[in-house]
């Protein structure tokens, strides 16, 4: 039996590929998700109330899957939700949408100031 020395190098070598090899690992995971949420994992997912997510499916806006007492999301009708109700609020806004959130908004000019 061949006795083998270990340096302080070859720790110091071996140290560096093993932080390498983390670093890919860590680098090329991707957040796995689950296909199909319950009402819980979704409320926590959006941080909103049971009745507003009642309110989604009643509404409409949020399929989901009865199955006994149970209710399912799908993840990517959750992620449609999000798309479809994003709003932009870019500040290249042409004179005419200008008008009409002053429209909305119709206490003068240095009343809004203080509110």
């Amino acid at each position: 039996m061949e006795i083998e020395i270990v340096t302080k190098e070859d720790l110091q070598t071996f140290r560096q590929l093993l932080i390498n090899e983390f670093k890919g690992l860590m680098q090329s995971k991707t957040p796995e998700h689950k296909e199909w949420l319950k009402s819980g994992e979704v409320r926590k997912l959006l941080k909103i109330s049971a009745g507003t997510l009642q309110n989604l499916r009643i509404n409409g806006s949020l399929a989901y899957t009865k199955i006994g007492g149970l209710i399912f999301y799908n993840y990517q009708d959750i992620e449609k939700l999000l798309t479809q109700n994003r709003v932009d609020n870019s500040m290249s806004s042409t004179p005419d949408e200008i008008d009409k959130r002053q429209m909305a908004f119709p206490f003068p000019e240095s009343k809004r100031a203080r509110l």
